[in-house]
């Protein structure tokens, strides 16, 4: 069971991070239609660098795992403040899977600043 332990710890953390870099990503290729999108719910677009630094940095230290647990209690309430502030509407069935798809994601980071990064990380190398 150690072994299993050993190669999901860092699989976990590719799989839930790396739709995170690919997101800041795309934010980038799109930074006005983005921006436009936030400011349509009511939220700054001036605040698109801080979302872009958090998915994409935030992203790659949790692949790599180098100050994972900061990184991802950073991400598990940056997918709960999204989810309100973007997805919450109970009338449309869509968006409510993705706000609790964000939920669920800000569990699995909540895992990760629990139990951390697991052995193959960069954290291990103080």
């Amino acid at each position: 069971m150690e072994k299993l332990e050993e190669l999901a710890m860092p699989a976990g953390r590719v799989l839930i991070a790396f739709m995170f870099v690919l997101s800041g990503i795309s934010k980038i290729t799109g930074y006005a239609g983005t921006q436009a999108y936030m400011n349509s719910v009511g939220v700054s677009g001036s605040l698109l660098p801080l979302v872009i630094a958090l998915e994409v940095l935030g992203g790659l230290a949790i692949i790599v795992g180098w100050q994972t647990r900061l990184a991802a209690l950073a991400l598990a309430g940056f997918c709960i403040i999204s989810a309100v502030l973007f997805h919450f509407d109970p009338s449309n069935q869509g968006q409510m899977i993705n706000f609790m798809k964000n939920f669920a994601i800000a569990g699995g980071f909540l895992f990760l600043v629990a139990r951390g990064p697991g052995i193959y990380a960069l954290d291990n190398r103080r």
